[in-house]
């Protein structure tokens, strides 16, 4: 049990560190168009997972998840909510916004436990109020500050919120889930390839180089960390990978300073600040369930 327990963190952190590396991954495809880029994703994403599939002798939830209208339902609005996510983040990393997608992905767990309470009616903890509270001033201070709304911030974590709520009564394993939402988007993906490619003078122009590489290799960094998080979050107790889950954004946002040398105004350090200040909230609150399972569980192996 112990070490299932050791496997599951190595994973689900190697699944954040992975997420919160993607940056450099989308830089290398900059003089892409970042929509062409989206569709090679999700055709690339839908390829890896049909063979994932395929190989795991799990076709047929895709032929159950093909007969069942409110399954496909579901499916279509979580592949419009992802693509959305993928597309703005794509673009946020590509047009020097690395900043600004990494505050999404800070907020983006205050919005998914708002959506809990909206949507299904889950009562906060003290701390996640206090978190909430906090996020809603940092972006209200920046707001205030710069006359400005961080747009592509809240568009990086709005969609995803909703999709997490979709996806919680999507009677689908996430594997089967991200490949039936990737098939759905699919022929919207091969008209804008094939527009776009056609525009830019074929796809042996558009293929050229790195990109004949990396386009392909989109579908790889999008599916093996999701398959490292599923094959780890069931070992783990969930509100420990909620911890674990803030890796992500922190690494975003180093690489945004470190790696991309963006400009960090006062401002947006300050409003930072105020977010991870109620970040430390349900952090804490976590750890603070984490140790007391951990002396419950020594004094039942004292129990005679």
């Amino acid at each position: 049990m112990e070490q299932n327990k050791r496997l599951g963190l190595v994973t689900v952190t190697g699944s954040y560190v992975l997420w919160g590396l993607l940056p450099a991954f989308w830089a290398l495809l900059a003089q892409v168009n970042s929509v062409f880029i989206l569709a090679q994703r999700i055709l690339w994403s839908m390829v890896f997972m049909g063979l994932y599939m395929l190989l795991t002798h799990r076709w047929g939830e895709i032929i159950a998840a093909f007969r069942s209208r409110r399954i496909l339902g579901k499916s279509l609005v979580c592949g419009v909510l992802i693509t959305l996510n993928w597309g703005i983040y794509i673009y946020s990393v590509n047009s020097g916004h690395v900043l600004e997608a990494s505050m999404g992905y800070f907020i983006e767990p205050v919005l998914v436990a708002l959506m809990g309470v909206i949507a299904f009616r889950e009562k906060p903890t003290l701390a996640e109020k206090l978190t909430f509270v906090f996020a809603t001033a940092g972006i209200l201070y920046l707001v205030v500050r710069t006359g400005t709304v961080p747009v592509l911030a809240l568009l990086i974590g709005l969609p995803f919120a909703v999709y997490g709520a979709v996806k919680k009564h999507l009677d689908l394993t996430p594997q089967a889930s991200l490949f039936m939402e990737t098939v759905l988007m699919l022929p919207l993906a091969l008209l804008f390839s094939w527009w776009w490619s056609a525009r830019a003078g074929g796809f042996a122009v558009v293929l050229q180089e790195a990109s004949f590489w990396l386009l392909p290799a989109c579908g790889v960094v999008t599916s093996i960390p999701l398959l490292l998080f599923n094959m780890g979050v069931k070992e783990i107790p969930y509100y420990f990978s909620g911890i674990l889950m803030y890796i992500n954004p922190t690494l975003q946002f180093l690489m945004g300073l470190l790696y991309f040398r963006e400009a960090l105004d006062v401002d947006q350090l300050v409003a930072f600040a105020i977010i991870w200040v109620g970040i430390v909230f349900t952090l804490a609150e976590k750890v603070r369930i984490i140790r007391r399972e951990k002396a419950a569980g020594k004094e039942d192996a004292l129990a005679p």
